[in-house]
């Protein structure tokens, strides 16, 4: 008999960006290190096939994975974290789901019968989770005993609908032990006083359990801990035991939300409520769990350490939305890291540096190539369009005249041999 794959779904509330990839990279994470293999899989709602046409200032960086797939930024933290290599099916969007489909009905699969979005377009979402959930991982070679699946938007929203009917179906098809549902919601600090507000989670809570999905886990994300009587009161409200309601606020890096959710129990209600100790893992996959907690636990240490900080000036197109080169931001972290050091990032907008942003806005001119002279190093990425090219000419142009060390990536290379 083959292994049932379990699942855990990661849905959002309140608010988009609420951080359910950060939640959903983490709790995948303290999952690897008990041993056990895990997989991720990210749903996006919007028609688009891929991410590959979506602009970075709109939806953030599009994330390359090594088949050529282009995807959600989310990804990249699942590679990152996880220590895996993903497929382009590991990300599903409602154009690749209609599209199938679409294909099927063209085809004659269907045999003639009405194509709804219930049943057919929720099967066929469930048919692609629950094949990418048993598919092998690259790191192992294991079929999966975890598959991490974030459900992108938030809910509520009219194009995540199939998607959440999909999963209200679902736990039914895999079974109540191999289903658990974790709700990313927020607890705002409003007024003065600074009073934390469950009454924004509480109306999520209760637009998911009215489509029929009741969250079994609650991250709540918050500037601050909670408050006292905070956990208790949303357990009251939102019918889930105070253990299983978890304060995620504000760390000092992304890499300590693992350790904050360790701290709180996560990996003991997942046990239970998944039955993880049913599963069979040697004692030699158990130490590699062990080992991998203790390496995450010191790259966090080094991360909140007070080092000596290199400054780099990041001179792109896109830098009003950071998202936009995260994948450059965490090489840089990681690369510093490894060397004892903190990187300061500045930020350069490529055409604050030309001649026509002097006359425009002088300010901004001035402060754009004070940051840059100012840099350690200069790294231009890539990027698309005439818009801000004379900008990065120019940085690689300081870079060369003035010996900074300077690292340019895809566009970033074309520019300095310009």
């Amino acid at each position: 008999m083959a292994k049932q794959t379990k699942y855990i779904i990661v849905s959002g509330g309140v608010i988009s960006g609420i951080g359910k990839g950060i939640i959903a990279s983490s709790t995948g994470l303290l999952l690897k290190t008990l041993g056990l293999t895990v997989t991720s899989i990210k749903i996006d709602p919007y028609l688009n096939i891929d991410a590959g046409t979506l602009s970075p200032l709109d939806h953030g960086e599009v994330f390359v994975l090594d088949d050529g797939g282009e995807v959600d930024l989310d990804l990249g933290n699942y590679e990152r974290y996880l220590n895996v290599t993903l497929t382009r099916d590991n990300n599903i969007t409602t154009g690749k789901i209609y599209r199938e489909v679409i294909d099927k009905e063209r085809r004659g699969d269907y045999l003639g019968k009405t194509v709804q979005v219930v049943p057919h377009i929720t099967n066929a979402i469930q048919d692609w989770v629950e094949r990418v959930g048993a598919m092998p991982t690259s790191d192992t070679g294991r079929t999966p005993d975890v598959c991490i699946v974030e459900l992108g938007g938030t809910v509520g929203d009219i194009e995540s609908a199939p998607f959440i009917e999909a999963m209200r179906q679902f736990q039914f098809r895999v079974g109540h032990d191999n289903f658990c549902l974790i709700h990313v919601s927020l607890v705002p600090v409003v007024g003065a006083v600074g009073e934390q507000k469950t009454k924004p989670t509480q109306a999520s809570v209760r637009d998911l359990r009215g489509l029929g999905l009741s969250p079994d886990i609650l991250a709540c994300r918050s500037a601050l801990p909670f408050e006292e009587g905070i956990r208790e009161k949303l357990s009251m409200f939102c019918q889930v035991s105070p253990k299983q309601v978890f304060s995620v606020h504000d760390c000092e890096s992304l890499y300590h939300v693992p350790i904050l959710l360790r701290e709180q129990g996560m990996i003991d209600v997942l046990t239970d409520r998944l039955k993880l100790d049913a599963l069979s893992i040697s004692k030699e996959i158990v130490l590699e769990g062990d080992t991998l907690w203790a390496q995450w636990r010191e790259f966090a240490r080094r991360r909140a350490r007070d080092l000596d900080a290199t400054t780099i000036a990041i001179v792109g197109k896109y830098t009003y939305l950071a998202d936009s080169y995260i994948s450059v931001v965490k090489g840089l972290e990681h690369a510093a890291l490894n060397v004892k050091r903190k990187i300061n990032i500045k930020w350069v907008e490529a055409s604050d540096l030309e001649e026509a942003t002097m006359h425009k806005d002088p300010l901004k001119y001035h402060e754009a190539w004070q940051h840059l002279c100012a840099a350690d190093g200069i790294l231009v990425p890539g990027g698309f369009g005439e818009r801000g090219v004379e900008g990065k000419v120019l940085a690689a142009k300081w870079a060369r005249e003035h010996n900074v060390p300077y690292l340019g990536i895809c566009l970033g290379m074309q520019v300095a041999v310009i």
